[in-house]
């Protein structure tokens, strides 16, 4: 009677082997999500920027309608401003109206900032990345940055 109890004993508990397949286990699951956090960190702040690009540009078209289709002129970023409001992202100090469009150019826009070019259009390249070429008297490009898990991607949109 006395074996069965000490064999009993024995069997409780765990061994070192299963202690450390546990904790591998859980170091791998932590692993797992301290990469993944960055990532969804980065993904949010690119969806905020393009709200804001969105809103930006239905600014500027505001404008536009209430100005008797007169575009906005590189001393109007003031006054495009006000229209835009609170941003999500950018600061709306880093929304500027940089004038007409250059025959051709590329983005040169941070992640922080939000350029506004009139008379201009998005060159069609991947993903409408970062070049800007004259387009016609009514339309505007606006040049804005995103995060890649590398470097910034510079983008345009046009209306």
């Amino acid at each position: 009677m006395l074996s069965k109890l000490h064999k009993s004993k024995k069997e409780q508990g765990f061994t070192i082997i299963e202690v450390l397949i546990v904790l591998a286990i859980a170091g791998l699951i932590l692993l797992v999500v301290f990469l993944a956090v960055p990532a969804l960190q980065r993904n949010s702040r690119n969806t905020q920027r393009k709200d804001d690009v969105a809103r930006v540009g239905s600014a500027v078209q505001e404008f536009i309608n209430n100005n008797a289709g007169t575009l906005p002129v590189a001393g109007d970023s003031a006054t495009v401003r006000n229209l835009v409001g609170t941003l999500a992202y950018y600061s709306s100090a880093n929304v500027s109206v940089a004038g007409t469009a250059p025959s051709t150019a590329t983005n040169d826009t941070t992640t922080d900032t939000v350029k506004i070019y009139t008379g201009g259009k998005c060159t069609t390249m991947t993903g409408g990345r970062g070049v800007i070429s004259s387009g016609n008297s009514r339309t505007i490009a606006m040049t804005y940055s995103t995060e890649t898990a590398g470097a910034a991607a510079l983008l345009c949109t046009d209306s």
